[in-house]
């Protein structure tokens, strides 16, 4: 859905005039009238402020973007990165800590991978075909609900089960057979902990979202999903290119500190801590 569609939609289930949207959203009716026909697109601080007014009215903002159930007929290429080596049949086996929880993890650029495997000597990376066709498939975009997801499979939420919010994103990926999403890379990583630690706040998380260019992950949950995944070729990582990668993991996590440095300083008065954004969803 684009974003003039979304901006309509979510107007009608508030009950609002575009004027009285604007008056809420602290821009003019012009701006609102321009972005719902489609003449300029909202900035990613309006989006903002726009999930926030949908969620102080109790409506569920994904319904409209952020994650969403799609499904698609084609095959594509992946990668996948493995500290030893896949041995038997590929399986959803990963550690359930992992950013969209328990599954079988491919990149779609072969380079996003080898600095989380580039400190193992037995490290090969995979190229795949995976054929997506009948599948049912959660696509996350990157902004929030996507950091608030990635803390669900880490544990974030734990200390809140059963509440509204851990129950949303517990049930979001229920019947899915893959995912579709952002990876939090080694500067991502970073802010990503920052932001669970109660550093920086969303909006200085979102502004991160958009510094970065973060490469996509798709993610077989089932064992349905992972029967369609074939190895075409499988390359070992050399000793001397391990070294390098981990030189490359190093200077990107350096790079995300002095990144996330500057936007907490940027940002620091704007927008919801981790814990708030919690504490409103309980």
């Amino acid at each position: 859905m684009k974003n003039s569609e979304i901006i309509k939609e979510i107007r009608s289930c508030l009950n609002l005039s575009q004027n009285e949207l604007a008056e809420k959203l602290g821009v003019s009716f012009a701006t609102v009238n321009r972005w719902e026909n489609g003449h300029c697109e909202p900035s990613q601080i309006a989006m903002n402020e726009i999930k926030r007014l949908c969620s102080s009215s109790d409506i569920d903002f994904s319904q409209f973007k952020g994650a969403r159930i799609i499904s698609r007929d084609e095959t594509v290429t992946l990668y996948h990165g493995s500290k030893s080596g896949i041995r038997g049949a590929i399986a959803p086996v990963s550690r359930a800590h992992c950013d969209f929880g328990k599954g079988f993890y491919m990149g779609t650029d072969r380079t996003q991978l080898l600095t989380l495997i580039c400190n193992y000597p037995e490290a090969r990376i995979y190229t795949l075909s995976v054929d997506l066709s009948g599948f049912k498939i959660l696509d996350v975009e990157a902004g929030l609900d996507w950091a608030l997801l990635v803390a669900y499979n880490r544990g974030k939420m734990d200390f809140i089960k059963n509440s509204p919010i851990y129950d949303r994103f517990q049930n979001l990926a229920e019947g899915c057979d893959v995912i579709i999403g952002y990876i939090a890379n080694d500067r991502m990583f970073v802010v990503l902990d920052r932001f669970f630690n109660g550093e920086i706040t969303d909006i200085a998380l979102i502004h991160s979202l958009s510094a970065l260019k973060l490469g996509k992950q798709y993610v077989a949950l089932t064992k349905k999903a992972c029967k369609k995944i074939s190895i075409i070729a499988e390359q070992e990582i050399s000793k001397e290119d391990r070294g390098k990668l981990k030189i490359e993991s190093e200077t990107n996590r350096f790079n995300g500190i002095v990144m996330a440095n500057e936007i907490c300083r940027k940002y620091r008065r704007e927008g919801r801590f981790f814990d708030e954004i919690l504490e409103a969803g309980k």
